[in-house]
């Protein structure tokens, strides 16, 4: 059986690397911030979240941009107090008290349809794709359509739908889910990195913490970078960390330094035409 590496052309030994912008398209502070990080930063990849207010402007600007690595950010939650963003289809099971969709997965877990799941994440990819852009990988937006299998089960059909390797956790997050997700997308053909990060303390220690301890393989850590502005200050409480992501993707020694560590920096286009090219055969 071939590593991941050796699928992508790599040798077994070699650190693969994607750093990951994600939400763009829910303000114009994260559509901007991720637009710095792919064209002025480290970043190698994002994700668009398609629900989102500033959406359409998000996929306006990444269009000027032939090499843009752009995933879709499959969204069912709204999490934010006083920031809502709804479904793009006639969805009352996705909705809640606010009309919005659900502020907590559980929630979600505990009222949706699955027929209305799996069409609200059809309709949010076939929008992305009448909009002109070419999605290179599929995400879960809180993780919701990866910890419970009959939701994990839309996410598997719709990647397979669209061919699109999908970001998947860690295998040491498939014991708490109890189930095996990895081997189950595997199974079908669908790529996803070794490894999947997510910020969750201080941007630049954690990445530092990944840096000092990055294996062989492919690494994926993500980052949601915002501009500072006050729309973001006002809806979101983890404001400040969001600028740091951006800082810290932006900051201009973080490539080199990267090259210097023998660790290279890949996007998700990569796992796309691999896994293509071995579905092809």
């Amino acid at each position: 059986m071939l590593t991941l590496n050796e699928q992508l052309g790599f040798a077994p030994e070699q650190r693969l690397l994607i750093l990951s912008a994600d939400r763009m398209g829910a303000t114009h502070a994260a559509t901007a911030a991720g637009l710095a990080s792919l064209r002025e930063g480290a970043a190698t990849t994002a994700t668009l979240m398609m629900p989102g207010a500033w959406a359409r402007h998000a996929a306006d600007q990444i269009l000027g941009y032939s090499d843009l690595d752009i995933g879709v950010h499959l969204t069912l939650n709204a999490e934010l107090e006083h920031f809502r963003w709804g479904p793009l289809t006639q969805s009352p099971s996705l909705l809640d008290g606010d009309g919005g969709f659900p502020r907590t997965v559980d929630d979600l877990w505990n009222h949706a349809d699955l027929d209305e799941v799996r069409r609200e994440c059809r309709a949010q990819v076939e929008r992305a794709m009448s909009w002109g852009l070419d999605p290179t990988h599929l995400t879960t937006h809180l993780l919701a359509l990866q910890q419970r299998p009959e939701f994990f089960d839309v996410l598997v059909d719709l990647a397979i739908e669209t061919d699109l390797p999908i970001r998947l956790e860690s295998a040491d997050a498939e014991q708490a889910a109890g189930f095996p997700f990895r081997q189950l997308a595997y199974n079908e053909g669908l790529l996803s990195p070794d490894r999947f990060r997510l910020r969750t303390s201080n941007t630049r220690a954690h990445l530092e913490s990944v840096l000092n301890n990055l294996p062989a393989g492919v690494t994926e850590v993500a980052f949601s970078p915002a501009l500072a502005a006050e729309e973001i200050r006002a809806v979101d409480p983890q404001a400040s960390s969001r600028f740091d992501d951006l800082a810290v993707l932006t900051e201009s020694r973080l490539p080199e330094r990267l090259e210097a560590m023998g660790v290279t920096l890949i996007g998700y286009r990569a796992l796309r035409d691999a896994q293509r090219s071995a579905r092809s055969h």
